[in-house]
């Protein structure tokens, strides 16, 4: 069940810390606030001017899936599939259309430049990429990778990911996503001139700050066990339903068996024999009829499974979160030590255990000069620490800030997206009953009764 998101103006900071003044700006107004900071600013030089990209209207899609094979990074041979991206502005600001542009990518350019918006976005839920590999798959379906089926679900998976980056307040004016879109060669050279693997946080340390921080803030603590929820109830949910599909094939495919049945049974009954070619017919069309009703299964179950990877974005933005947190903790705490090392110094009073004390003792006191020297270099330091603090405290707050307008965003999302797809699965089902073979077996019946010998001394 979800829960609802906690009050997005409480303060981000640890406890001991003085609080800063509360902004007075309401949800509404943060996302247009974030909307205009991602026209004015950008990581760097990659946000888009509204001149180059957001006035313009876009048609985008990924139309074709190709199997290439090539040579990779290692100099081996290797067989991959590429992707054709078509784009088309159907609106421009002096009205003239602008033909089609299209240039083929490879799904790890997709995986790259998810990363490169992971890293300069981390308070947005980044949408996910499709499954490499198939996941939740019932007998039918293969799990290879380069299996036509699957490269076509992929290739539309992609294409909503484009859509869905592309529909994104703030990420459409990404200049390395347009860049995407339009430039094919040296694409990948311009997305490492950013340097983002540089300022992408180790899984290392990411998990140190989860299992150190002190102060964690309640409202991301509940944003992971929702995404944790939301993994948990669609898992199941693709489970349960891979199960049920595989049944649903084998009670189809038996009906097929009666089709051939009837089929040579009709070919030694002569009075019958109509009747029953008719309904071996019928059997056999209910019989195939079920691989088309599956592959319309597999779309609403893919776009489970989107929400289902969208749970590891969420997970993604808690862990940022925890980072910058356990910064901000480790600047309040190394802030306070250097304080009281001041303290000591001009009281001349220690009042905890130190190696510098021990050495005091051992090697006799510091001359007054020392002294001085060492609590004004402690003053510099204390000086630019809280300047430090500061910093990272308006920082962490902007983040949480930006963070809840978009998690409410994905959130409202979620809900439309999930309940267009539950209510169009639901008439899928309905209209899959209504095509009942057993009405058309009726009139196979009265066809059988007429055409019997008894049946016609009766009439």
């Amino acid at each position: 069940m979800e829960q609802a998101a906690p009050d997005p103006e409480r303060l981000w900071q640890p406890a001991p810390l003085e609080p800063l003044s509360h902004p007075d700006a309401g949800l509404e107004s943060m996302v247009g606030e974030e909307t205009k900071g991602a026209r004015d600013e950008g990581p760097g030089d990659g946000t888009m001017t509204e001149n180059n990209f957001s006035l313009k209207k876009i048609e985008i899609s990924v139309s074709e899936a190709e199997k290439r094979t090539g040579r990779n990074a290692m100099n081996m041979q290797e067989t991959y599939t590429a992707y054709l991206i078509e784009t088309r502005s159907v609106e421009h600001n002096d009205g003239q259309s602008v033909l089609t542009d299209s240039l083929w990518r490879r799904y790890s350019e997709f995986e790259l430049l998810r990363n490169y918006l992971l890293v300069y976005y981390p308070h947005i839920v980044v949408p996910p990429l499709p499954e490499k590999r198939a996941e939740f798959v019932w007998h039918k379906l293969s799990a290879d990778n380069m299996d036509p089926d699957f490269v076509e679900r992929r290739r539309i998976g992609l294409e909503n990911f484009l859509l869905r980056v592309a529909s994104h307040p703030i990420l459409c004016r990404d200049k390395i996503f347009y860049l995407f879109l339009t430039q094919e060669g040296n694409w990948k050279e311009t997305v490492n001139e950013t340097g983002f693997q540089l300022k992408a946080d180790s899984r290392l340390k990411a998990l140190n700050a989860t299992f150190r921080v002190k102060n964690p803030d309640k409202r991301f603590i509940e944003l992971k066990h929702y995404s944790d929820e939301l993994q948990s109830v669609i898992s199941h949910l693709l489970r349960v339903r891979a199960r049920v599909a595989d049944r649903l094939y084998g009670v189809y495919k038996v009906h097929g068996n009666y089709g051939r049945v009837f089929s040579e049974w009709s070919a030694i009954e002569k009075e019958m024999g109509d009747g029953l070619q008719s309904a071996g017919h019928h059997m056999d069309v209910y019989a195939s009829s079920i691989d088309d009703i599956l592959e319309d299964e597999e779309h609403y179950a893919d776009q489970l499974k989107e929400y289902l990877f969208y749970a590891e974005a969420l997970r993604a933005v808690c862990r940022k979160h925890e980072l910058m947190q356990y910064d901000l903790e480790m600047a309040a705490q190394d802030l306070a030590s250097k304080k009281q090392q001041c303290e000591e110094l001009a009281t001349g009073t220690v009042r905890t255990f130190s190696l510098k004390g021990m050495t005091t003792k051992l090697f006799g006191q510091e001359t007054p000069e020392q002294r001085e020297a060492r609590i004004k270099m402690l003053e510099e330091q204390i000086k630019e620490g809280e300047q430090q603090l500061k910093s990272k405290n308006l920082e962490g707050r902007e983040f949480v800030r930006n963070a809840w307008a978009d998690i409410e965003r994905f959130k409202e999302q979620k809900n439309h997206d999930l309940k267009e797809a539950l209510i169009s699965y639901a008439v899928m089902q309905i209209s899959m009953c209504k095509k009942a073979i057993w009405d058309v077996l009726k009139d196979c019946a009265v066809l059988f009764f007429f055409c019997a010998p008894s049946g016609r001394k009766k009439s």
